[in-house]
């Protein structure tokens, strides 16, 4: 499970890290809310980076995909993951995964550990300092009942895979990492290659990411700040 993420390097930053343009009218479109922040949960802004076939751009997303033919948008508040083992079944997410991949590049995630009746975070990063791109889906919806003309909605899920090595026994999901050489066959790959996108699904391997414990604080959605990602002293 990924319920929280980081996410403060801005996204003119990450377009360029990722090699994609900014969607027209980005910066504008975002809030005060949707501002650098170190404790993102679901029904946040997430940015994503689709490539529909005139080359790649950096959108933003609430995270927390409501399919295009929900009735109501609060599906999205319970769709905030997809497990990679199952999203080609769950009617939610089968044709998200057929036509709607994107790059979700975050600063980091937060897992947490249950030890000795306490449940202790622990912040996740690549060990190599990288932007971390997880595999993302990602649907519009515009209410049924609504005018026609109404704008969409973009909402956006990450996809779990079970846990790799990196995760060191502290939770039983991770995002699904993806590595560079991955982006193409991600965004782009066809329906006759759904099946090799699908093994890009796959626990990170050993060596991807470092992790160290953070403050509890993190645990509480209205908490915000740097502080937030510094290893304790129990990391030390």
């Amino acid at each position: 499970m990924c319920g929280r993420i980081a996410l403060y390097t801005p996204p003119a930053r990450l377009a360029r890290l990722l090699d994609a343009a900014v969607a027209a009218g980005l910066e504008e479109r975002l809030g005060p809310e949707d501002g650098p922040s170190w404790n993102v949960g679901p029904q946040r802004t997430l940015f994503g980076v689709a490539d529909r076939g005139h080359g790649r751009v950096l959108g933003a997303f609430t995270w927390g995909l409501v399919p295009y033919w929900a009735k109501d948008p609060a599906a999205g508040s319970r769709a905030f993951n997809a497990r990679c083992e199952t999203v080609t079944e769950r009617p939610a997410f089968r044709e998200a995964f057929r036509r709607h991949r994107i790059l979700v590049p975050v600063d980091g995630f937060f897992e947490w550990d249950r030890r000795e009746g306490r449940r202790i975070p622990h912040f996740f990063t690549r060990q190599d300092g990288d932007v971390l791109v997880l595999a993302g889906l990602y649907d519009r919806w515009r209410d049924p009942a609504g005018p026609k003309d109404a704008p969409w909605r973009y909402t956006c899920t990450v996809l779990t895979t079970p846990p790799g090595a990196d995760l060191d026994g502290i939770h039983d999901r991770m995002p699904a990492v993806l590595e560079r050489a991955h982006f193409d066959l991600w965004l782009t790959g066809g329906t006759d290659e759904l099946e090799a996108v699908r093994a890009l699904c796959a626990p990170a391997p050993p060596g991807t990411l470092v992790h160290h414990e953070v403050d509890p604080r993190v645990g509480n959605v209205r908490n915000d700040g740097p502080e937030l990602i510094e290893a304790t002293a129990a990391s030390a």
